[in-house]
């Protein structure tokens, strides 16, 4: 697989030097602070690749190109937005990179009620907290039909839970729900919530996904005529949040946005976390049924913490949790096979160490929450060694 490792630019407090000395071989980026739904300026693109080449390494692929509620309800701006998006890409093209990821959720990207909780070891990590996450719904944002989502003994623990929060507490709980995309300086109030849930009202899923397809049959043939390739990140968490449909879940998700859309240039993000964070989904076999529309591997690991679904969860090290690393590894590099004997020119998969738990250093470092240096450099290690050794020319040959 080609290594990679995001940077969020200058600001970023894990330098592109230290995903090089990482043993990072390319750099994930965006331009994060220019505002959702306006085309990227060549001038800050080229200044990007030049941040990143000074330290030795290039921007290999975009994460991420944010795709705007206008675009996703097909309301409001959407057009003036969809042709930026559109004008973006094609920059990028001229400039060389090749991929872009990006992600269709609703109002909230990747949701999580705590940033930095404690192990017990120590480190620190995310997490999904389901009783936090209904008391918000039900205590904090009042949504009005929040009670009926959950079922009743559910109610009840999230209501003393609510009691027992103290202000601090209930404060940071709407902090981290409201943020927004990683990297990003959005986020929301609760009535900048309220409102942007209003926008939603009445939008089932297969509105959202009629609306995502219209959205694909817009920039797939901007991206095949460049020579570029577009990966949807999956639902993160994999289920509905805050009555929001979730439309990237599941494998028969996926299959219905690529079988609507029939083209190379239209892939996936394989997000081992999102995706393995449902019980029901079975990643190795997702993989292989996938394989060869996946362009991007986000590679980390979750643990479950209840049998349920949902479920409570938090940010595992790479080879502990809930998925199988080894098995998701070995069918990444039997599809990477598959493509040389094809011919194929993008055999090699892109991979990144996706989050990490902060652990040494990363402790007092401050660096961006899921993407510390030490823990995704442990990560990235580990999955190097799986891939190594199920690469090599003995695997599967019983010892002499």
């Amino acid at each position: 697989m080609r290594h990679l490792w995001r940077w969020f630019g200058p600001v970023d407090k894990v330098s592109v030097r230290d995903a090089a000395q990482a043993g990072a071989e390319g750099i994930v980026s965006a331009l994060h602070h220019v505002p959702t739904g306006e085309a990227w300026p060549v001038a800050e693109i080229r200044k990007r690749q030049d941040e990143i080449r000074a330290d030795g390494l290039e921007w290999e692929l975009v994460e991420s190109i944010p795709v705007s509620e206008d675009i996703k309800t097909l309301s409001g701006d959407w057009k003036a937005h969809l042709a930026a998006w559109k004008t973006s890409l094609v920059r990028l093209g001229e400039a060389g990179i090749g991929t872009v990821c990006y992600n269709f959720m609703p109002v909230l990207d990747w949701t999580r009620t705590d940033l930095r909780w404690e192990t017990p070891d120590g480190a620190r990590t995310m997490r999904f907290d389901l009783t936090d996450f209904v008391a918000f719904d039900l205590h904090l944002l009042r949504r009005p039909t929040a009670e009926a989502d959950y079922p009743a003994a559910l109610v009840e623990a999230a209501g003393r839970r609510f009691s027992a929060m103290d202000e601090a507490k209930k404060a940071a709980l709407s902090r981290n729900i409201g943020a927004g995309l990683p990297g990003s300086t959005d986020g929301y109030s609760l009535d900048e919530l309220r409102g942007a849930l209003a926008r939603y009202a009445g939008l089932d899923a297969d509105r959202l996904r009629a609306n995502l397809v219209a959205f694909l049959a817009e920039v797939v043939p901007v991206a095949e005529a460049a020579g570029m390739r577009l990966c949807a990140h999956g639902d993160d968490p994999p289920w509905p949040l805050l009555g929001l449909p979730r439309i990237l879940s599941t494998e028969a998700d996926y299959r219905a946005m690529l079988d609507a859309v029939d083209s190379p240039a239209n892939g996936v993000t394989f997000c081992t976390g999102s995706l393995g964070a449902r019980p029901d989904n079975d990643l190795p076999a997702m993989i292989r049924h996938l394989a060869p529309r996946i362009h991007f591997a986000h590679l980390r690991n979750v643990a479950r913490e209840t049998p349920d679904f949902p479920c409570s969860f938090h940010e595992a090290h790479h080879l502990e949790g809930a998925t199988d690393m080894v098995a998701v590894v070995a069918e990444l590099v039997a599809e990477e096979a598959r493509r040389r004997a094809a011919g194929r020119d993008d055999h090699r998969i892109f991979m990144r160490p996706d989050h990490g738990q902060e652990i040494l250093d990363d402790l007092t470092r401050g660096a961006q929450p899921g993407y510390p240096a030490i823990g995704r450099l442990r990560g990235l290690a580990e999955l190097r060694g799986i891939e190594r050794a199920l690469a090599h020319p003995s695997h599967g040959r019983a010892p002499a």
